[in-house]
């Protein structure tokens, strides 16, 4: 019999509803439940592409007796943190802050005043490697409720005042300037490998908001190193097996140093940072690799994450049934050198064996590789290359696909719409623009209420419950910047002002720290403040740099004063930990550059003059700069005011710190002026 889960747009709630576990989801009710039975809250956190997560739901929250236990001694709540990522960042701090550690899935226990006292991750059906069973940590909680209340309130009230005292005030310091920025990059300088590509060591995740600081560091400042690691990082990243060889797309990270073996899940954030990322290492070199990489990537969102309601999917699983009904990590994915013989016959499968680094003992489980794209003496047929690949690609067809998570996450599709609009733009694809064009249009249609207030997400057409966060704001914002530059569209300019109006008024005190729920939002034990990077940007980090654009857009002093203050703290930060503020320091080269403001006008928005000066303003490397296009006298974008034609041939005009240079009808002079690096 399903449990109160059945009705949720979460599909990781989903997959819990049949559980024996009487699961609530994360509401009043189930606390005023722990209260009137005076038992504890355990809540559960995970997400739907998580391994972890599978796995311990098969062991312990499907088995009778397990449920059993927990049904009696407690209420169980059950949260998906991409539904709720405020609720799993409060929980998590106290994680990370009580055991060193943190992951999924979470688990914790809870007062039914929502305050936490006992702390874990994965939790073993039987003692193990050091850990206790799920079992007795249950038990070992059930009985410390019972038997030493004081000393478990106490320990919980303790936690709470802990994290209070831990807010974050550096909303009235200072941006970066060029001296904070130069001790960002010998940081990363430091942190760099140089054997490898990227940063640190394993698990190796990939870089995309310290990449981008990379090339707009160099863009500006001529930085040979920053562009080098940049350019290296990607290559390696392509070329290994977190970048899926046949069907493009990137893992979420990988287990080694060398990018060699992924952890398979593949996110929509993940590739909409990198699709945008090699778009723009294209723009500043002209690879090749970035080209291909950057079109496979987005060819994959359209192809394997695009909702039949014009959205993008959250996710697609790691696992999938390895073709005997076990879920097996990855076995969509890898080869055996029998398989490769089975599909293209023994010369190609010798080829591509040599091709994609298949060997006989594996690079992964079982005798399996992951194809790879590892450097090689000699030159491959190009023809019998691509064969090879689409046979492949048509036999992995065949084989179970993993899962897909549907929901419709509103940060994420922000990200994906900026980098499909741009990708579409520089490659003169616009099936790409008009698949970002569709997404926005359904953020509009389902996500925004009367009030431009965003619900954070969305399932079969259907809106969520849950309020959006400061990252939907900001990076939904930073989608329809992105969409208003590529199609000469105000309408999305204007859009993008109105979340950024609930940014400034509803997630900004009054010394210009942001937080990352709304002040009206529900109130947890503690209003969530991060401003560093995890798997994506930071809401403060994605906020200062669309407040900065818009402000450029349009000259608000307002929105420009809080991009500022809110780059306070990457100037505390960024010296420091420049692996984790990589898009506010991003956002911090667009402010030292200007950013530049560009305004292209033409007798229309079809006149191939005016297209031409349109597609190298876009291609431009200037840090951060905005773009306006349309016909002349039109009132879009508040750029447009007294821009006219030049002896009526259409024109670009080019600003930077309130001072303009001459318009130019050539578009030579718009490249030399933008740092134009590619032929547009």
């Amino acid at each position: 019999m399903p449990n109160r889960l059945a009705q949720a747009t979460s599909p990781y709630l989903l997959q819990h509803a049949e559980n024996p576990v009487d699961w609530w989801p994360w509401e009043d009710a189930a606390f005023e439940e722990a209260r009137r039975r005076d038992v504890p809250v355990l809540l559960s956190v995970g997400y739907s592409a998580c391994h972890w997560c599978h796995v311990m739901a098969h062991e312990s929250f499907e088995d009778g007796p397990t449920a059993d236990f927990l049904n009696s001694h407690f209420v169980s709540v059950k949260v998906d943190r991409e539904e709720r990522p405020d609720v799993d960042a409060v929980y998590m701090e106290a994680v990370q802050a009580a055991t060193g550690q943190g992951g999924w899935p979470m688990t914790v226990f809870l007062t039914p005043d929502a305050e936490p006292f006992y702390f874990g991750t994965y939790y073993p059906p039987e003692p193990r490697h050091g850990m206790p069973s799920f079992r007795q940590v249950l038990q070992g909680v059930h009985q410390a409720w019972a038997e030493r209340r004081d000393e478990v309130t106490e320990v919980a009230g303790k936690i709470v005042r802990d994290l209070a005292g831990r807010e974050i005030s550096y909303g009235d310091a200072q941006p970066p300037g060029e001296a904070e920025l130069g001790q960002a990059l010998l940081g990363l300088t430091r942190e760099y490998d140089p054997q490898r590509g990227g940063f640190g060591g394993a698990p190796k995740f990939p870089p995309s908001m310290v990449v981008e600081f990379l090339l707009r560091h160099h863009a500006r400042t001529g930085a040979d190193g920053a562009l080098e690691m940049a350019r290296d990082t990607c290559e390696r990243m392509a070329r290994g097996g977190i970048y899926d060889q046949l069907g493009g797309g990137f893992a979420r990270y990988s287990v080694d140093r060398d990018w060699v073996v992924p952890h398979f899940e593949k996110m929509l954030y993940d590739n909409a940072l990198l699709c945008r990322v090699y778009a723009h290492l294209w723009r500043a070199t002209g690879s090749d690799l970035a080209r291909r990489v950057a079109l496979e990537t987005a060819d994959f969102m359209v192809r394997e994450l695009r909702t039949a309601e014009g959205g993008f999917a959250s996710a697609l699983d790691a696992d999938s049934d390895d073709g005997t009904g076990r879920h097996v990590e990855g076995a969509y994915y890898v080869w055996t050198p029998a398989q490769l013989t089975e599909v293209l016959g023994a010369d190609d499968a010798a080829l591509a064996a040599q091709y994609f680094g298949v060997t006989e003992e594996g690079t992964f489980e079982h005798g399996s590789s992951v194809l790879q794209l590892p450097r090689q003496e000699g030159v491959f047929d190009a023809e019998r290359i691509s064969s090879v690949r689409e046979r492949l690609l048509a036999a992995r067809a065949g084989r179970p696909a993993p899962a897909r998570d549907d929901k419709v996450v509103a940060a994420w599709n922000g990200l994906a719409i900026a980098a499909l609009a741009e990708t579409g733009a520089y490659f003169e694809r616009p099936d790409l623009v008009e698949a970002a064009v569709a997404a926005a249009d359904l953020l509009v249609r389902l996500h925004l209420d009367e009030q431009a207030r965003l619900f954070r997400t969305s399932k079969d057409g259907r809106a969520g419950a849950n309020a959006g966060v400061l990252e939907d704001y900001a990076d939904v914002a930073e989608g329809f910047l992105s969409l208003a530059s590529v199609t000469g569209e105000g309408v999305w300019l204007d859009l993008a002002g109105l979340l950024l109006d609930h940014v400034l008024t509803r997630f900004t005190d009054e010394s210009g720290s942001l937080y990352d729920t709304a002040a009206d939002a529900e109130q947890l034990i503690r209003r969530p403040q991060d401003p560093t990077d995890n798997a994506t940007p930071s809401g403060w980090s994605a906020a200062a740099g669309a407040l900065l654009s818009y402000a450029a857009h349009t000259g608000s002093e307002p929105h420009r004063t809080a991009a500022e203050h809110a780059l306070g703290v990457v100037k505390a930060l960024g010296p420091r930990v420049p692996r984790f503020v990589g898009w506010g320091l991003a956002a911090a080269e667009a402010l030292l550059d200007g950013p530049r403001e560009v305004a292209v006008v033409g007798p229309g928005l079809d006149d191939s003059a005016a297209k031409g000066l349109h597609r190298t303003a876009l291609l431009g490397t200037a840090p951060g700069a905005v773009v306006a296009f349309g016909a002349e006298g039109s009132d879009e974008f508040p750029l447009f005011a007294d821009r006219p034609l030049v002896d009526g041939a259409p024109a670009a005009y080019v600003c930077r710190n309130f001072t303009c240079d001459a318009p130019t009808t050539d578009p030579e002079r718009l490249r030399t002026a933008l740092g134009v690096a590619v032929s547009s």
